[in-house]
């Protein structure tokens, strides 16, 4: 059975590329388009759709707008179609925290060569969505008190190692935002194109007691710090002069990825050992189940998100099913997890 679509834009062109490319495989039926908000609620009263792909800019409502109302009054999966400017990354971000599922960069004038390379992560991205669970997102994010982890406390050389994909932004953000200013540093890898992971590096860092930064090349890891992967660049933890460091290598996609979970926990595995304690979060495919494997084979503690809290339940079954992960967690707990996991570290130091 196909996957139903509505694609929303106000764009001509943008509707006609997003329905050619959308329906090349066969599995994917875009049932309808609509050019603004007001037009898109009557198609998807009329329609039903499995998925819609949404713009932000757009006249008689803003798709922030339209959106922040589907999610509470329809909770629908939405596939944001962004540009890739800094205002651009900012309303994204925002979306993703609004319930949205994923985002694409919108294609510009010059994007001949690479529509292919577009269409196949586009397509990627709707049938993940098809797959997601908003509604049990929406009603845990509703549900679930914030509740702080008090201390970190962890013994000097410590580390904590994060990877996720779609779903990943508000998931990270529901972990971090629970963890204290007193923890190891923290490093990240999250599915995420150039131009997009400054930007969730600083408004992650506007709501967590730690420092978000995005991570520099040779930047000494430091305690109470977290750093993200920067887009298109592998993130690996190294050891010289005694000291944890960020080294950022643009070598090939690892798992279909830059940067790649797997590469990012690897370098954790083989650098850090059993000092380290890691978690698997939200996403689609099975990148990071192989180094979360090499991590618990070297003495860390894993931990995986569970299915019920996952928004796509991808990453984590796999890493699940390997044997790569100790327990597996909903999001509100890993947090608590984690921190738990590094005072059992501290007390057999």
């Amino acid at each position: 059975m196909s996957i139903k679509v509505l694609v929303v834009d106000d764009s001509a062109l943008i509707r006609e590329v997003l329905t050619r490319t959308l329906t090349r495989d066969g599995d994917i039926d875009v049932v309808g388009t609509a050019t603004d908000p007001i037009d898109a609620r009557e198609k998807i009263k009329q329609l039903n759709p499995d998925v819609v792909t949404l713009d932000i800019e757009m006249p008689n409502m803003n798709g922030l707008q339209f959106l922040e109302k589907l999610m509470r009054l329809r909770p629908t999966p939405v596939i944001m179609v962004s540009t890739l400017t800094k205002k651009g990354a900012s309303e994204t971000l925002l979306a993703l925290e609004l319930g949205a599922v994923d985002f694409v960069a919108k294609p510009s004038a010059e994007f001949a060569g690479g529509i292919e390379a577009f269409g196949v992560g586009l397509r990627e991205k709707i049938r993940a969505a098809a797959k997601s669970d908003v509604r049990g997102r929406s009603a845990s994010r509703a549900d679930t008190p914030k509740v702080a982890v008090r201390t970190a406390a962890a013994p000097n050389g410590a580390l904590i190692a994060i990877g996720a994909s779609t779903g990943g932004v508000e998931a990270i953000r529901a972990v971090l935002s629970q963890m204290p200013s007193d923890c190891p540093p923290i490093v990240i890898a999250q599915h995420m194109p150039p131009g997009f992971t400054g930007r969730f590096a600083s408004r992650l860092d506007e709501v967590c007691a730690l420092k978000v930064l995005e991570a520099e090349d040779r930047m000494i890891l430091q305690p109470g710090h977290a750093y993200v992967a920067k887009g298109d660049y592998h993130l690996r933890v190294e050891k010289s002069s005694g000291q944890l460091k960020c080294r950022l290598t643009q070598d090939e996609l690892t798992s279909g990825h830059r940067p790649s979970v797997d590469i990012l926990f690897e370098s954790v595995a083989k650098t850090v050992g059993s000092m380290a304690v890691g978690a698997i979060l939200t996403g689609m495919g099975r990148d990071g189940a192989r180094g979360l494997k090499m991590m618990r084979d070297a003495g860390a503690y894993t931990v995986g998100q569970s299915k019920s809290s996952s928004l796509v339940y991808g990453m984590p079954r796999v890493a699940f099913e390997e044997g790569a992960v100790v327990e597996q967690a909903p999001v509100e707990d890993i947090a608590s997890r984690l921190a738990n996991a590094l005072v059992r570290l501290k007390s057999a130091a």
